[in-house]
């Protein structure tokens, strides 16, 4: 293998490897390294998106679950969706970056290590390998991003069982069940069914701090006592934390004048939607446009989220944490407010006008209005990144 690239694409995760495949696929492709020391495996866990046909189709290999209704549920009401246009996917990131390293070919190549640091030299940058360096023109880093000081997260452990008897309404996905102590932060359980004896369950938290991984199972044991399941068989577990906040990139931000040699893809730019968690489509979307921008030399990353989305995701993200006691309603409003395509489309970040105006007029309005103020009045905070 050379050691001289075009691009280096540090982290072979949904961003990392959906760009290589998709440059993998072009005609004269650029050289390209994607480094990256697990498996996919090694680093299996479950996605969450929503999906219309097509793309259901394009990711039936990967695919664990898939529902056409879904629920919301609290302690006075069920709120239950349905759609004839979008289906909720449960995707094995394994199969999926499995699939995705099937894809590619020289030269776009990839190199089972890590990078333990980075530096500038004649223009380029240099990746300290664990096995050797290399160099490229472009570097594109999408390793997990860091939060600031107390910053919001989403964070979970979810056990994958077989349970004893079948399992009521395996077609409806849970999404959020707020039947749960909400002591520590907005907290819900996620159960989806993927199929009459086999269940996704996972305790998810919404708060600034991460609690013992012995709280979540507890919370996962009493919520399926609550619902009278019994495991037959623990056929995994799995854990993580979203970032839902501010990001901070504390990698050296190594740039030529006139060109960035370094910058952020995936979650680590900014990706993940901060009013619910969700990145898959965002990702997607972000890694399309980029590699068809490399096709034309734009080596720019696009920027994942709108800066009018993101500025509303905050305002809900600040009334969730200035009002704590309001936080399960506003999510049931939503619901409420709109019926399962206009949730869908909400969650994906495509919602219409109308499904936002639907929204809004849902919502307490002076939480609202304060948190807004407050937006408009702070002063600009930004995070460090490698553009």
């Amino acid at each position: 293998m050379s050691s001289e690239f075009d691009i280096a694409i540090i982290g072979g995760g949904n961003a990392g490897l959906t760009l290589a495949a998709r440059l993998a696929s072009q005609d004269s492709p650029p050289s390209t390294v994607v480094i990256e020391p697990q498996t996919p495996k090694q680093r299996d866990c479950s996605w969450g998106l929503w999906a219309l046909d097509q793309q259901t189709q394009q990711l039936a290999q990967s695919t664990k679950g898939r529902w056409r209704r879904w629920q919301l549920i609290d302690d006075h009401s069920r709120i239950i969706h349905s759609s004839n246009q979008y289906s909720y996917l449960s995707l094995s990131s394994a199969a999926y970056l499995t699939d995705c390293e099937a894809q590619l070919r020289e030269p776009v190549s990839l190199l089972r290590e890590s990078v333990t640091a980075l530096h500038s030299e004649h223009h380029q940058t240099i990746v300290e390998t664990s096995q050797g360096q290399l160099s490229a023109n472009t570097v594109y880093d999408s390793r997990p991003p860091k939060l600031i000081d107390n910053g919001l997260r989403q964070h979970f452990l979810g056990w994958h069982i077989q349970t004893k008897a079948p399992i009521k309404d395996a077609d409806i996905a849970t999404l959020m069940d707020f039947r749960v102590d909400q002591s520590r932060g907005l907290h819900f359980i996620y159960a989806l069914p993927y199929s009459d004896h086999q269940l996704l369950i996972e305790s998810t938290l919404i708060s600034t701090s991460v609690e013992p991984q012995d709280w979540y199972r507890n919370a996962i044991e009493c919520w399926l006592r609550d619902n009278k399941i019994e495991i037959a068989q623990l056929i995994g577990e799995e854990m993580g934390v979203i970032p839902m906040d501010t990001l901070v990139n504390d990698s050296p931000a190594l740039a030529a004048k006139d060109q960035p040699l370094i910058t952020t893809i995936g979650a680590a730019s900014g990706a993940v939607r901060r009013s619910s968690g969700y990145a898959f489509q965002h990702i997607q979307q972000q890694m399309g446009q980029l590699a068809a921008g490399i096709a034309k030399g734009n080596m720019a990353v696009p920027t994942p989220l709108s800066s009018g989305l993101t500025t509303m995701d905050n305002i809900f993200n600040g009334v969730l944490i200035s009002s704590p006691d309001l936080a399960v309603s506003l999510y049931m409003r939503m619901a409420k407010a709109l019926n399962g395509d206009q949730f869908a489309r909400f969650m994906l970040g495509q919602a219409t006008t109308s499904d936002w105006l639907r929204v809004i007029s849902a919502m307490p309005k002076g939480p609202f209005l304060k948190q807004l103020l407050k937006q408009l009045l702070k002063p600009s905070i930004k995070a460090v990144s490698h553009a």
